[in-house]
């Protein structure tokens, strides 16, 4: 019966993408109630004892429906305000590595973001195996962030060692989106062995495109990579204006994941 569902699931969704012949190939549609897919997503809670690089303020927890949770066909992933844990606050870092890996294809989510002064939503993509060495030299793909002290702005990037945050030089560019917090928008990144294009409600935003014979260096995305769903608190970036603490519960939705590659 489960695979009569997910093949009739696969017919229904794949139509969406065979003008561009693409085929589904993982999703979670979040048709069920609890803890997120356990076959689908794990809890990364690894570097919760070195802020995770980017001197964040929340803890991640790991199978607490508090902060993770699916119902009414929508995953909501929610930072809290709370005590007893190493940070003053708590959320859910939810990553698919080593049960949803990909080597190019389109990988689409339909999210409603938390806003908010000192909120870090995030959908990106990080390497599987890193064969290309730590981060940066392994690459970074961020289909979509939003800091809450800019309500109406996303930002598409992407890092490798060449380009990237520490250094100033990443590639990547920001929409303009006022209602980034109260309405659904897919967020989605096309990627092949030649292009990184990432688009915004289907409309292309950037493209960062493959220079020939370029090392890994400037383009380290010819390995697998693995997604990520994430609300993060306070930190370099998120956090560059302070925590505005009446803001919690803060509550990325998200109403489907969905991955596809080509056909041919």
């Amino acid at each position: 019966m489960k695979l009569i569902f997910f093949l009739i699931l696969v017919s229904s969704l794949s139509g969406c993408q065979s003008g561009n012949d693409y085929q589904l190939v993982w999703a979670d549609e979040f048709n069920y109630n609890g803890l997120p897919d356990s076959t689908k997503w794990s809890f990364d809670t690894d570097g919760n004892s070195w802020q995770w690089g980017n001197n964040e303020l929340q803890y991640y927890t790991a199978d607490r429906e508090e902060n993770a949770t699916v119902r009414d066909g929508v995953l909501h992933i929610i930072a809290r305000k709370e005590g007893g844990f190493n940070q003053p606050y708590t959320s859910t870092r939810l990553i698919t590595k080593g049960k949803g890996d990909w080597l190019y294809g389109r990988i689409e989510v339909k999210a409603k973001l938390c806003g908010g002064k000192g909120a870090w939503p995030a959908i990106w993509m990080l390497p599987t195996d890193s064969e290309y060495g730590a981060w940066p030299a392994s690459g970074e793909l961020d289909i979509m962030e939003h800091v809450g002290y800019e309500p109406d702005s996303v930002y598409f990037t992407i890092h490798t060692e060449n380009y990237n945050h520490t250094k100033g030089t990443q590639r990547g560019k920001a929409a303009f989106l006022p209602d980034a917090e109260e309405a659904f928008h897919c967020y989605a990144i096309e990627w092949t062995p030649e292009s990184c294009t990432f688009l915004l409600d289907e409309e292309e935003v950037f493209q960062f495109e493959k220079v020939k014979q370029a090392g890994s260096g400037e383009w380290p995305f010819d390995k697998r990579f693995h997604l990520l769903l994430n609300v993060a608190v306070g930190g370099n970036w998120g956090g560059k204006h302070g925590v505005d603490e009446s803001m919690f519960p803060c509550t990325l939705q998200v109403d489907y994941v969905r991955v596809y590659q080509k056909t041919k």
